[in-house]
């Protein structure tokens, strides 16, 4: 799985300077991955818009956007891949990789 990270930092310089090359390297990654049969699955998320946290007392919902929050997961590809050199080699075609975090994360499946 690939997890890109994303912050309104991030984003605003995406927007001003590369927004072009973020719309291309999407494309031709999701091309790619689909002519190959290595993509699952691939969305952007919304901004956090609540957050869970058990409390002594039960569970506490807050609603967001989040002070505290600086960065968050904008997006993920899931992916079947021969190897974590091939995910590291399609996480590094995203721009936002020169902003913000891209996660590379193997999925812990269960026992067949």
């Amino acid at each position: 799985m690939i997890l890109i990270h994303t912050s309104a930092a991030s984003d605003l310089a995406i927007q001003s300077e590369a927004l072009a090359e973020f719309e291309a390297a999407h494309g031709a990654v999701t091309g790619e991955l689909s002519t190959t049969g290595e993509l699952i699955d691939t969305h952007g998320l919304a901004v956090p818009g609540a957050k869970v946290v058990r409390t002594n007392g039960g569970l506490s919902v807050t609603d967001g956007p989040f002070a505290e929050t600086t960065e968050w997961v904008g997006g993920y590809y899931l992916i079947d891949v021969a190897s974590e050199d091939r995910a590291i080699e399609i996480a590094a075609r995203f721009v936002e990789a020169r902003y913000a975090a891209v996660e590379v994360r193997a999925l812990v499946l269960p026992p067949l």
